[in-house]
């Protein structure tokens, strides 16, 4: 099956996963995924991300991280989408809940919240929000 948005089908993977309670998801891979996928580990939003090959294919598992049985990730929402994509510059850059939650951008110094790419002068593709 074609996926359009594959970086907008794993972001709902992650969301149906926490919603039906379980430990972990796996999507097939992809550098944009990978990257943002350890972002949202390295910002506690997931417990740990691995690659793996299954049947000769590479495939990310991302286990899913609760606090007290509630989902850490309370919203995950895409951005720029394949048919719009939206640009921002570095003082343009969204933030999230007043900086409780993060914006992820795909910069030319690579994946990073909206907080590390504001820092570095930086601005790019808004990805996707994080509560």
């Amino acid at each position: 099956m074609t996926v359009t948005d594959p970086l907008a089908d794993m972001l709902t993977r992650i969301v149906n996963g926490q919603a039906a309670g379980k430990t972990e998801v796996s999507v097939p891979i992809s550098k944009i995924k990978l990257a943002v996928g350890k972002v949202l580990k390295d910002e506690g939003y997931l417990a740990d991300i691995n690659v793996y090959e299954l049947d000769s294919k590479s495939v990310i598992n991302i286990k899913l991280k609760y606090f007290n049985g509630v989902p850490v990730i309370r919203k995950l929402q895409r951005v720029s989408k394949p048919g719009k994509r939206i640009y921002k510059q570095k003082n343009e850059l969204p933030k999230v809940l007043a900086g409780l939650g993060i914006s992820i951008i795909t910069t030319s110094a690579g994946v990073m919240t909206d907080n590390k790419a504001r820092k570095l002068g930086y601005g790019g593709e808004v990805l996707c929000r994080v509560e």
